[in-house]
């Protein structure tokens, strides 16, 4: 992955916008950059006109005299392609390049991301600056990476232009070839819907009377991610013409309606995220969503994990967040960038580049600030940037390595989409997320997250001894296929209610719930429910304790093993087991029904749960399957830390975080070196407020 993430050591990096401020201070903005341990800059993702400032008229003076100085200071810059925000003269000359919103009205200039991916107009238009920026700046000796565009998908994700539309009929027609296969897996005859031409097949909108195709924007969600990977690869494929070797291509942020997993394949080395922290909860009233706070950010940063095992972080939060668009977060307390660097670090990022150098005195993002404020005086974070080169360098031998968890989440693409369109999915999914991550951090166990599809699953299934799959309303056949495989090899597999329902054109389907995995789960739905906010809560004895049963309850029933599941052109196998009811509805018209089941499969085992996981349920389910706290025997830590594995060439790092503003003490059952200090621990260890120690056996070293 060229020269940022090389295994070698951990990178750090700054966005630049030397546009933002006078060219006397560049030199030594760079020069207290170096002094930093700082060695690269991203810049001008959203500087077009120095570019381009006329139709047709390109100039590379500004970008030449900057990229001239990175050099003579030894400073590697990453380049961004400026198709974030186009220029006023494109967009008055060429309005259609704009996006349309649902109602009908264009949007206009003056903001960011304003532009729609399927214009013939900006798709040449992107092309064109590409290409003469990546012919002009690719040779610099001082480029060593490119950024596609910015935050793919951010700002807005859904798109109604006259470009959308007719693009869209183009993907349908591929996808579908006639109307009437169109027609069946829209289900067009209710409602009166059917097309006979296809000029008649509209992109879904609510505005048109409140209520939407849900399986028309099923398939529009899969449209937009291949309307924005297409736009990706547009110019991917000519920075690859230009580059140099061991530069790097790469863009960031992680958002709706779109593959990241398959737009990383088809045209970048590696992703990058944005990381912010203090953005991942309500500042203003102090809420804490799960009591995990900027923990929580450690989520997003697995997902990120399962695109790119190692990968980069393009912004980093360093001051405090705010734009006049309303977005507000304090700066980070002193030792939290410390903190937010080395949580990025353990979830797989060997590239750290901070957001921003200088606060800009101007524009919508004037409050959300960088290491340094208006004035660039020395202030503390500048000087915990400094601590954390020490603190990188210190534990360089780390760099390379790759995330080690037993336990994974999986999701996929379909399932994510179908949230915006269902809202009894929606529901479910929004508990359960939050509870499973929430248990695996307080329980000190690691967690990663795997992306399914037909085609296969972003990291091999066999690699964890437990699944946790919360709710696969969409399933297909192919899908069920690899969950049976996997449990049969001696996989454990947790389903949350609601699982199956669904086929891949997003109809309910007519077979016995949960449909496709019935013989896997030994299972069988007679009814569901969701339950009523204003009753009491529906209760669950699984052993000696009671649990709640939140929002969806499955009443679920054993199979009779002899008598499996048979549907057209497959028939399911029969285990000879029955599945075991472990946990009992108590306090409802479901009561004395089962609401868990274990079934034994193969040389594995599937737990059904017929609610949504609760942070108490998804605890016990880890616990009863052997998945908490892997490391017990090594060391115990308090719950306001949080445990992550980074393994390289069979040695162990562990990192450990304390996300209190408290001391916090670590009770160790091994020696142990924190590369940190380069000290020995035997029995204890007291971590600093929000302190972080990085961990390994003496002998590995």
């Amino acid at each position: 992955m060229g020269q940022i993430l090389d295994g070698t050591s951990y990178t750090l990096g700054v966005c630049y916008y030397p546009e933002h401020w006078p060219k006397a201070v560049w030199e030594d903005d760079l020069r207290r950059m170096k002094e930093c341990g700082i060695s690269v800059v991203r810049i001008a993702e959203f500087a077009w006109n120095l570019t381009e400032p006329k139709e047709g008229s390109f100039t590379f003076d500004f970008f030449d005299r900057f990229l001239d100085l990175c050099q003579r200071m030894d400073m590697r810059v990453i380049f961004g392609t400026p198709t974030a925000t186009p220029p006023a003269w494109l967009t008055k000359k060429y309005p259609e390049v704009l996006n349309v919103r649902e109602d009908g009205i264009r949007l206009t200039h003056g903001g960011r991301r304003q532009y729609n991916y399927n214009s013939p107009v900006y798709r040449e238009k992107t092309a064109l600056i590409v290409e003469k920026i990546a012919e002009h700046y690719g040779p610099h000796p001082a480029v060593c990476g490119w950024q596609i565009d910015n935050e793919i998908n951010c700002e807005l994700d859904v798109f109604y232009s006259e470009a959308d539309e007719a693009a869209f009929r183009i993907w349908l027609r591929e996808k579908y070839g006639t109307l009437e296969a169109l027609n069946e897996a829209w289900g067009t005859v209710f409602w009166n819907q059917t097309c006979t031409d296809w000029e008649e097949v509209l992109i879904p909108k609510r505005a048109r009377s409140g209520s939407v195709n849900p399986h028309a924007m099923l398939d529009y969600a899969r449209f937009i991610s291949h309307s924005a990977r297409s736009f990706v690869k547009l110019q991917s494929d000519i920075l690859h013409r230009y580059r140099k070797p061991g530069d790097v291509i790469t863009t960031n942020g992680r958002f709706d309606h779109l593959d990241n997993h398959r737009m990383t394949e088809e045209s970048l080395d590696f992703f990058c995220y944005d990381s912010y922290p203090n953005m991942v909860y309500d500042a203003h009233s102090g809420k804490e969503a799960e009591g995990l706070k900027d923990r929580l950010s450690g989520q997003f940063l697995s997902e990120v994990r399962s695109v790119s095992p190692v990968f980069g972080i393009m912004e980093q939060q360093s001051g405090a967040n705010g734009g006049t668009g309303g977005m507000a977060a304090p700066a980070p307390k002193p030792g939290q960038m410390t903190l937010w660097t080395m949580q990025s670090i353990a979830h797989g990022a060997d590239f750290i580049s901070y957001f921003r150098w200088r606060t800009c005195t101007f524009g919508t993002e004037m409050y959300w600030h960088g290491i340094l404020d208006y004035s660039g005086r020395e202030n503390r974070r500048i000087a915990e940037v400094r601590l954390i080169r020490e603190k990188l360098d210190a534990i360089g031998e780390a760099a390379g390595s790759r995330y080690l968890a037993g336990v994974a989440v999986i999701k996929d693409y379909d399932n994510c989409w179908d949230l915006r369109i269902d809202t009894w999915h929606w529901d479910l999914e929004a508990v359960s997320q939050n509870a499973v991550f929430a248990a695996a951090q307080k329980l000190h166990t690691p967690l990663d997250y795997v992306y399914l599809s037909d085609e296969g699953a972003s990291a091999p299934l066999s690699g964890y001894s437990v699944l946790i799959y919360p709710h696969p309303c969409i399933l297909s056949a192919a899908r069920t296929a690899q969950l049976e495989e996997y449990v049969k090899g001696g996989g454990t597999l947790i389903l949350g209610c609601r699982s199956g329902y669904k086929d891949m054109d997003g109809h309910c389907v007519t077979e016995d719930l949960p449909g496709l995995l019935r013989p896997l789960t030994g299972a069988d739905i007679p009814e569901f429910t969701r339950t009523c906010a204003g009753d009491a809560p529906v209760l669950i004895r699984w052993g000696e304790r009671q649990y709640e049963a939140e929002v969806f309850c499955d009443q679920l029933t054993p199979l009779e093993s002899k008598n499996p599941t048979e549907r057209p052109g497959r028939v399911a196998e029969c285990t000879g087991e029955t599945a075991e009811v472990l946990g009992v509805y108590e306090n409802c018209y479901f009561a004395g029904s089962g609401a868990l089941l274990r079934h034994r499969y193969g040389k594995g085992c599937v737990y059904s749960l017929g609610t949504v996981f609760t942070e108490a349920l998804a605890a016990a389910l880890l616990r009863e399957t052997g998945a908490a706290e892997p490391e017990a025997d090594i060391m115990k830590l308090p719950e306001c830390c949080e445990l992550a594995i980074r393994v390289k060439c069979g040695v162990k790092y562990y990192f450990v975080l304390n996300y209190s503003d408290s001391p916090a003490e670590v009770l160790l059952n091994h020696p142990f070196i924190n590369l940190m200090d380069a000290k020995e621990y035997k029995e204890k260890m007291t971590l600093e407020p929000f302190g972080v120690a990085v961990l390994r056996r003496p002998q590995e070293g």
